[in-house]
């Protein structure tokens, strides 16, 4: 339930803004984690710019709603402004048609125990469309009321409610899809997000040999892995096209960088 601190004042203090940071980080930070896919930088982020806000708009504050309502429609605000729209995010549209044929479903069991992992959860919510991640976070993962999330996404009850049966019904499409997506890996060494975390430092070389063994046996096994570690190798490559040769800075300016540089130390 949304904190009720400073309902109905007009304004707020400095010393009030204060006490705020104290009492609504955790929430704050729960919240803007699970919009941010688990990623706590990015939370951590979302939820300092969020008090900054607050501070520049204290005198803005008309105890229309609760400070917990009031900040954490700020937080909404500033992560819309920050996540886009992006492939991996599913369509409201093509789930709900999914869910009126008769004929579809998803296997349970699977689907909780994907969600019983926090990794597999927070990949799931980061595919769903921001409008109906927010709706299902407020309500099923912090507990608000309907009326609450409705006041807090500035939007009317039964908007409130649509969200929400749609973000649900999409979370569990995510889910069965990672399932089935983890079926194809069964015997596939190391997790993609190990290897994906991993391949930046496998194209400098510094990997120790017994990774770069398992980490290859990935990309050969994996079906999702390899055309991103061919993207980052290839953008990587084109990088370095980027670096003009001697040939093409005039020959005083090279003399001038030599010099500058020092004589060139001589092999011992």
């Amino acid at each position: 339930m949304p904190p009720r601190t400073g309902e109905r004042s007009e304004g707020l203090d400095t010393a009030t803004i204060e006490a705020l940071v104290a009492e609504h980080s955790a929430a704050l930070h729960r919240f803007a984690r699970s919009l941010a896919g688990g990623d706590s930088h990015a939370a951590q982020d979302l939820v300092q710019e969020t008090f900054l806000r607050a501070f520049e708009k204290r005198d803005t504050f008309r105890g229309e709603a609760s400070v917990g309502t009031w900040l954490h429609r700020i937080l909404r605000n500033l992560a819309v402004d920050r996540i886009r729209r992006h492939g991996r995010e599913i369509l409201a549209e093509e789930v709900e048609e999914k869910w009126r044929d008769d004929a579809y479903t998803v296997d349970g069991q699977a689907v909780v125990e994907q969600a019983e992992t926090r990794e597999e959860l927070e990949e799931a919510l980061l595919r769903l469309p921001f409008i109906y991640r927010s709706a299902v976070v407020l309500h099923d993962a912090e507990g608000w009321t309907m009326a609450e999330v409705a006041e807090a996404l500035d939007i009317g009850l039964p908007a409130a409610k649509q969200r929400l049966r749609r973000g649900r019904m999409m979370l569990v499409t995510a889910l069965a899809g990672g399932a089935e997506r983890l079926a194809s890996l069964t015997g596939v060494p190391m997790r993609c997000w190990d290897v994906r975390s991993r391949v930046s430092d496998y194209i400098n070389g510094d990997l120790p040999m017994a990774e770069r063994a398992v980490l290859e046996r990935h990309l050969q096994a994996c079906p999702t892995c390899p055309p991103l570690y061919a993207s980052l190798v290839g953008v990587h490559d084109r990088l370095g096209d980027l670096r003009d040769p001697d040939t093409v800075v005039p020959p005083g300016l090279t003399d001038l960088i030599r010099q500058l540089r020092g004589p060139a130390k001589r092999a011992v």
